[in-house]
């Protein structure tokens, strides 16, 4: 579908989902090899990976602004560019919710949702790939529902960590705070179901 001048587009939405990628592995270094006292910095350092996804999609919007014929509808590039964005937001508002909430240890269903995660943000990444020619690509369905079947899981692991909380925890500090933590793990995987969503509506626009 791509034609030379159009590869801005396609590019820029690669590399913002990269920028997913890379946010989704810092959060599980960050929780698997958990320190409390370094959680700042690791916070801060996603933050500069979102910071990066924001200033693509900046770019992306003022390269819009500017376009005469952009190659699919203007309201479709902007609406995958901020869905793209949103994972990276959600990556990070979970690590500070980790930093806010003073969490001293890490809940073990919490690492088995952040590889989810990392599993929904490649999948989309791989997705954002096909899409610049979805016209003769043969892998963006199963792509979109391996993205839909990973988002099932996570709504299913964050159910069963939920239920954990309250059944097995004293602790109403620990509840409050890991109750919140994957609530925002859940939207990560959300995020990328959206993102899907997107770009299964512009190719049914475009076909």
């Amino acid at each position: 579908m791509a034609k030379k001048q159009d590869s801005f587009y396609f590019d820029n939405f690669v590399a913002c989902a990269e920028d997913s990628c890379r946010a989704a592995q810092m959060l599980k270094e960050a929780l698997t090899d958990f320190h409390p006292d370094s959680v700042k910095d690791q916070l801060d350092r996603l933050h500069e990976v979102e910071h990066s996804a924001d200033m693509k999609k900046h770019d992306m919007l003022d390269h819009l602004a500017k376009e005469f014929l952009p190659p699919i509808e203007r309201e479709d590039i902007v609406s995958l560019s901020q869905n793209i964005d949103n994972i990276t937001d959600k990556v990070e508002d979970v690590m500070l919710r980790v930093y806010m909430n003073n969490v001293q240890t890490i809940e073990p269903n919490a690492l088995k949702m952040t590889d989810i995660i990392i599993g929904c943000c490649e999948a989309v990444k791989e997705l954002l790939v096909e899409f610049r020619n979805f016209k003769r690509s043969k892998n963006i369905k199963q792509l979109v529902i391996r993205i839909n079947d990973l988002e099932e899981e996570a709504d299913k692991m964050f159910m069963e960590s939920i239920r954990g909380l309250y059944t097995e925890s004293e602790d109403p500090l620990r509840v409050i705070a890991w109750r919140d933590i994957f609530i925002y793990l859940e939207r990560c995987a959300d995020a990328c179901e959206h993102a899907a969503d997107v770009v299964e509506s512009v190719i049914m626009k475009n076909s």
